[in-house]
């Protein structure tokens, strides 16, 4: 006699319980999906949709093609070779005319006056002195003689498309011929990419310079009795109380010429009254200020891995005939790159970010490339080249970020 199959399990009011055991499972993804929705739609406000902005304003190029549209519609046809014909003319009078009338062109001139100098005086006076009789040709270039030159038809049709590199190309100190070749600037024009090795080599002597003086900070900390490291640890933490202005501000008192420092030093015979060290709106005021104030996220990250060390490691290897800095080298210190690693990639990143204190204190030698953006968007106006600089600072975050994970690995950093 055969046995009949088991039956499948189920609950109580009779349905399978795989089946509730997904709906229950499914329920709970729900629930927790919920309570950090409110958290998932911060992070897209406030972070991931400006980004998303920066990289859209960067290639973004509307002007030419919506304010100019007739314009490059007669030029689809031109063949780059001579001047346009009577009819491009004709179109350019009339988009000028619409534009002086609904006062845009502002922005149209800014733009084609970034790829070459005096577009904005032409297209300004040409239109104040609208309307104007045919032929029209003639008549533009009596206004201004840009409109008779061959490359301004050509800047003109390139800038045509709604999408342009031309930022990333001057982020790079780089531009585009009228033959649409790529070219470097002039010499004097040259600062982006100096800005941008500067940025990366003085983050990286504050990166260093902060993890020689937290170290044996965070040392101290975790091998001190308990109620001693306690005050260390406030002094540690007493900058985040302190306002980041007034922490610059007071390294322009200490630095500077007739400052705290200069003065104790001819006091004590160092230097003469007349030889006084200049260490403010330079290199050394901002790599000095920074480096004190980001050396508590070096100190902390530090003391958090040195904290879970246990010392009977050193005393055992003593005990097996190290001497003290063998031990420390071959024992000590490689358990602490954790807390060097999580240091050093968080100290690097705010340092290629900082802005308020390279612009305190650093002068013209002492300015990192986000001053630059600073200056463009708010100074020049120009926000497609200033979000150009932003990605390009951006992905080499990224890249940096992704080298540090292969070399190292981020599942050993340790913030604590």
């Amino acid at each position: 006699m055969s046995e009949s199959p088991a039956s499948p399990l189920t609950t109580a009011d009779g349905v399978p319980l795989k089946v509730s055991l997904r709906r229950a499972v499914r329920r709970s993804k729900i629930k927790a999906f919920l309570l950090v929705s409110p958290l998932l739609l911060f992070l897209c406000i406030a972070f991931v949709m400006p980004i998303v902005e920066m990289l859209w304003r960067s290639v973004d190029n509307p002007e030419v093609s919506t304010q100019l549209s007739r314009t490059v519609t007669a030029l689809e046809g031109w063949d780059n070779g001579a001047l346009p014909d009577e009819p491009v003319f004709a179109a350019l009078v009339e988009d000028l005319r619409e534009g002086q009338a609904a006062r845009n062109l502002g922005l149209l001139s800014s733009r084609l006056n970034y790829e070459k100098s005096g577009m904005r005086s032409a297209i300004n006076r040409t239109a104040r002195q609208l309307p104007v009789e045919p032929p029209y040709r003639e008549a533009l270039i009596e206004i201004n003689d840009t409109w008779g030159e061959l490359d301004t038809w050509k800047l003109i049709q390139r800038e045509a498309s709604p999408y342009t590199l031309t930022y990333y190309l001057a982020a790079v100190d780089r531009q585009l011929t009228p033959t649409g070749e790529i070219v470097q600037v002039s010499d004097h024009l040259k600062v982006h990419v100096s800005l941008f090795w500067r940025t990366f080599w003085m983050s990286a002597v504050i990166t260093g310079l902060t993890l020689l003086l937290g170290y044996p900070i965070a040392f101290l900390l975790a091998n001190l009795p308990l109620r001693h490291s306690n005050l260390l640890m406030i002094l540690v933490l007493l900058p985040f109380w302190t306002s980041l202005l007034v922490r610059t501000t007071t390294w322009i008192a200490i630095l500077q010429s007739q400052g705290v420092l200069n003065d104790i030093m001819v006091a004590l015979g160092v230097i003469a009254d007349e030889a006084r060290w200049q260490m403010i709106h330079n290199k050394t005021g901002t790599i000095v200020a920074m480096t004190h104030i980001l050396l508590p996220f070096m100190i902390l990250p530090l003391y958090s891995v040195m904290k879970t060390i246990p010392p009977s490691y050193m005393r055992a290897a003593r005990s097996l005939g190290g001497r003290p800095f063998l031990s420390f080298r071959r024992v000590y210190f490689p358990l602490t790159i954790p807390g060097i690693a999580a240091g050093g990639i968080l100290v690097f990143i705010l340092s290629i970010g900082y802005y308020i204190t390279p612009a305190l204190v650093g002068g013209q030698s002492g300015r990192f490339i986000t001053n630059y953006i600073a200056y463009h968007m708010q100074t020049s106006l120009n926000w497609g080249l200033a979000a150009a600089i932003a990605s390009i600072l951006l992905f080499v975050v990224i890249v940096f970020y992704m080298v540090f994970n292969r070399l190292i690995g981020v599942d050993k950093v340790k913030l604590g």
